[in-house]
């Protein structure tokens, strides 16, 4: 019994002494390995976010670039007390409220095993001090990632764009799986209507973590593709000159190549700085920039709708040579008033007493309004709306952005659709001349002055010339293929009578347009537009500087050069400008300077105010009282 009860004692103990041993191995020797092993560590699938591609101009400028940052996350499901958290962080770093609620928004609606970001754009000092007290805060983690950035700021903001934080509605209608472990997505411009080539495909990695949420090891790795990279038609040095030349005004600039559409500079002002929008900013802040009476973020180019006033002239002349109803030299007698036969309202001239006789040119050139009341009535607005839309007017460019709006080209049936009336005589007199219900946007201008240059050939505008593979590097060209369009007149010398009316308004001495004839080197034509905004009583003179400003007229200008062999069209609208020889013209001249001969002086005189505008300060081509 005794040998019994002692080797069962020895064999309790043996088995004690292999349970501890066993117990040291577990827990000393091979403890990070049953740790990782453990009930409460896991493997989780982390997606890797693309690099967004880059924007260039023309000539390589980069524009829209990519840089390092730091962010803040948080794993609600491993965060213990998430408004305890919270409490403490701010204590380490900075967390402005706008901030915390949004975070606090995004828990509401995102799972709680993602991560939410808390802060970005956290400075060295912020990451060296939350490093300090990482032990603090599990489910915190810094995270490394680049964030968009602009380094031109304000420069080309309308065409290029901006990112901004995905907002819930855009969360519902995009590919949610595509966009995992991004916060940002194209907003506007290039930014947005290129969005699916920019972005890229997200990438994954399955990781190890312990139970702090910390990563053992990466276990396989897919990595991201990179967005394409985007070459743009913009040129950048042009653009700086469109925008110095609207200087501190509203209003927009287009320059356009017409012989392939490309965008040469797209300005409009006020300009926007586009990386406020990377870090995100409160909803009061965006509307403010939205809706505030200057409207930044309107890109007055391609949404902007304005009466094209003047402009319009040479393509309602073109129209008349066409159907037969004048010839270029037939003349008109401009008396300073119109009349329609039974009617007795007088339809006035912008010069009291007219211009006596005048042809095509002459009334092109002197922007004789009676001289047009007359070619349009006889034109009619059936005649005139047919002939009009081939030059674009009325319907969408297809430029290669989203949002652009469509002008209103005035007809019968628009005005029975839109306005449940009929049409009217007095309506046909002031759509011959731009006014009324006639509406275009700068870019519509543009367009249809390209046509004009080209003789008739339609080109379709665009803002990205190529595509960069991010992959392979390979560069594909863009435009290439589009179909051309060509506008064929019964007499080709149509075309040239009427371009030849242009250029008498710049070149003749009582063109509207001759203030910027001064010194010019190479034939450029070009139509002056001054738009209505409020009718003036029969007896009264306009008087710019003492209307109040938003009741002050727009000043138009289209213009292309050199007029043989066009390599440039514009198209410039001044908001509340006054007369567009004065106002518009001057900010073409400078633009079609820089581009065909690489010469700013003239920009640099009209930035110092040294233009003389005292010649043409006077001429209003809009009549008072015209508009229904």
């Amino acid at each position: 019994m005794a040998r019994r009860v002692i080797f069962g004692g020895l064999l309790c103990i043996l088995a004690v002494v292999v349970l501890m041993a066993q117990m040291v191995r577990l827990q000393v020797v091979d403890h990070h390995h049953y740790v990782t092993l453990s009930q409460e560590n896991r493997v989780k699938v982390v997606p890797v976010p693309p690099t967004r591609g880059l924007i260039y101009d023309r000539n390589g400028v980069l524009l829209a670039d990519n840089r390092p940052s730091y962010r803040l996350v948080v794993t609600p499901e491993r965060v213990p007390d998430i408004q305890r958290s919270l409490a403490e962080v701010v204590e380490i770093i900075d967390l402005p409220d706008a901030k915390r609620e949004r975070f606090e928004d995004l828990l509401r609606r995102k799972r709680h095993f993602e991560e939410i970001p808390l802060r970005t754009r956290l400075s060295d000092e912020e990451v060296a001090r939350f490093a300090a007290h990482r032990h603090r805060f599990p489910g915190m983690e810094v995270r490394a990632q680049l964030v968009r950035h602009y380094p031109e700021r304000k420069h080309a903001s309308h065409a290029v764009g901006y990112v901004g934080r995905i907002s819930p509605s855009e969360l519902r209608r995009i590919d949610t799986s595509r966009y995992r472990g991004t916060s940002h997505i194209g907003k506007g411009g290039i930014e947005l209507a290129y969005e699916n080539v920019l972005h890229g495909n997200v990438g994954f990695e399955r990781v190890e973590t312990n139970a702090l949420g910390r990563v053992i090891r990466t276990l396989d790795r897919q990595p991201p593709e990179p967005g394409n990279d985007l070459i743009l038609t913009i040129d950048s040095r042009l653009q700086d000159v469109a925008e110095r030349a609207l200087g501190d005004r509203r209003g927009a600039a287009i320059a356009m190549d017409p012989r392939n559409g490309e965008i040469l500079a797209m300005a409009s002002a006020p300009k926007y700085d586009p990386n406020i929008f990377v870090d995100g900013m409160s909803r009061d802040q965006f509307e403010q920039l939205e809706r505030g009476s200057w409207q930044p973020l309107f890109n007055r180019a391609v949404r902007g709708r304005y009466s094209p006033a003047s402009t319009i002239k040479p393509f309602i002349g073109l129209a008349a040579l066409e159907k037969g109803i004048i010839t270029a030299d037939e003349t008109l007698r401009c008396t300073g008033e119109f009349t329609i036969e039974g009617g007795d309202r007088p339809y006035r001239c912008w010069r009291p007493g007219g211009h006596g006789d005048v042809d095509l040119a002459a009334a092109v050139a002197q922007s004789s309004n009676v001289y047009f009341y007359k070619v349009g009535f006889e034109l009619g607005i059936d005649a005139m709306e047919s002939f009009l839309g081939l030059f674009s007017f009325g319907e969408s460019t297809g430029i290669d952005l989203i949002g652009e709006r469509v002008g209103v080209l005035p007809s019968r049936d628009w005005k029975r659709t839109n306005l449940g009336e009929g049409w009217f005589h007095g309506e046909t007199v002031i759509t011959s001349i731009g006014l009324g219900y006639f509406l275009a946007t700068p870019l519509q201008l543009a367009t249809a002055t390209s046509t004009l240059a080209n003789r008739g050939e339609r080109v379709q505008p665009r803002l990205v010339r190529a595509i960069n593979d991010g992959s392979s590097g390979e560069q594909r060209p863009l435009g290439a293929d589009t179909p051309q369009q060509r506008i064929e007149l019964n007499d080709q010398g149509h075309w040239e009578a009427t371009i030849d009316a242009m250029r008498a308004s710049v070149r003749h001495p009582r063109g509207t347009a001759r203030l910027i004839s001064r010194g010019l080197r190479y034939d450029l034509v070009g139509k002056t537009g001054t738009a209505q905004l409020a009718a003036l009583d029969e007896e009264m003179e306009y008087e710019h500087e003492e209307r109040p400003e938003h009741l002050r007229d727009h000043a138009l200008f289209i213009a292309f050069a050199p007029a043989d062999s066009p390599e440039i069209a514009v198209a410039v609208v001044i908001e509340h400008g006054g007369g567009g020889g004065a106002a518009a013209a001057p900010v073409a001249r400078a633009i079609t300077d820089a581009w065909l001969l690489h010469d700013i002086s003239y920009l640099t005189t009209l930035e110092a105010g040294r233009v003389d505008t005292r010649e043409v300060e006077s001429v209003i081509e809009t009549p008072g009282g015209a508009q229904p």
